[in-house]
């Protein structure tokens, strides 16, 4: 059964559902502009599997405040290990795109505190022109079109067939952005650099698992770069045909079977 509850920070409040269950701890975090119901799919499988399993809203989105002085991967890392505290970790995490890098800094920040990594969609390292894609991205979201200019690309993630209950997703998309603060935090969030979490790397030890779309449009070539975060970390590789940016939603059989070979590697 959810239970969805808050959790503080220093700068404000961080809102999460909770499901409980016997088996190890899992918690999910999404990306940037995406909510916790981006892992509507993938929740169910983990319940069934017995995890107890808790989804968080990052900051400045969803039901989390929009208070905060930081919004980057950093700041993020940070918010997971307080929710592996307060939950009484530790914890397997799976991150999407900067839930990712986020992750990736918590596992070498607590080692203690991180059995398992599940990254999807991962950004863990600057893509390829990040600087000039950086400021192409600030001037589309310049207000009074910023908002449209998101939700017009936000499609182009999730290429191909809509997953179920794309529709009403949109929708909480679109509505988290007119919320007091949430557009100035989700520019402020695409401000984020990688740079942190690919300087991490080396120091993770926790076993892991990279999950990445074949037709995912943040990279050139979505599969050389699973590979390489494979190789840094020593991670089993899957690669989801036809599938965008988030592998949680549209490939959800498939995420969850990776994260059962996860803790059980870890176990």
């Amino acid at each position: 059964m959810t239970d969805t509850r808050f959790l503080r920070r220093p700068d404000g409040r961080l809102a999460y559902d909770l499901w409980d269950g016997e088996g190890p701890l899992v918690i999910c975090a999404p990306g940037m502009g995406e909510l916790r119901q981006s892992y509507r799919l993938l929740v169910p499988k983990l319940v069934e599997a017995g995890h107890r399993v808790a989804v968080l809203d990052i900051r400045g989105h969803g039901d989390s405040d929009a208070t905060f002085s930081g919004y980057d991967d950093v700041a993020l890392a940070s918010d997971l290990l307080a929710l592996v505290d307060e939950l009484g970790g530790p914890a397997f995490l799976v991150g999407n795109s900067m839930g990712a890098g986020a992750s990736v800094i918590a596992a070498a920040d607590a080692p203690e505190k991180v059995r398992g990594l599940a990254l999807l969609g991962p950004f863990v390292r600057q893509p390829a022109g990040a600087a000039l894609l950086g400021l192409l991205f600030r001037v589309m979201l310049v207000r009074p079109w910023g908002p449209a200019a998101f939700l017009g690309y936000y499609p182009k993630w999730l290429p191909g067939t809509k997953p179920e209950g794309y529709p009403e997703h949109l929708a909480r998309v679109r509505d988290n952005l007119r919320r007091p603060g949430h557009w100035r935090a989700f520019v402020q969030t695409t401000r984020t650099s990688h740079e942190p979490a690919r300087q991490r790397l080396p120091e993770v030890s926790a076993p892991a698992v990279v999950v990445m779309g074949a037709a995912d449009v943040d990279w050139k070539d979505p599969e050389a770069e699973a590979r390489w975060i494979g190789g840094q970390l020593g991670a089993e590789v899957v690669m989801a045909p036809g599938v965008g940016h988030f592998p949680q939603v549209q490939a959800p059989d498939l995420v969850a079977a990776a994260v059962a070979r996860l803790v059980g590697r870890a176990t």
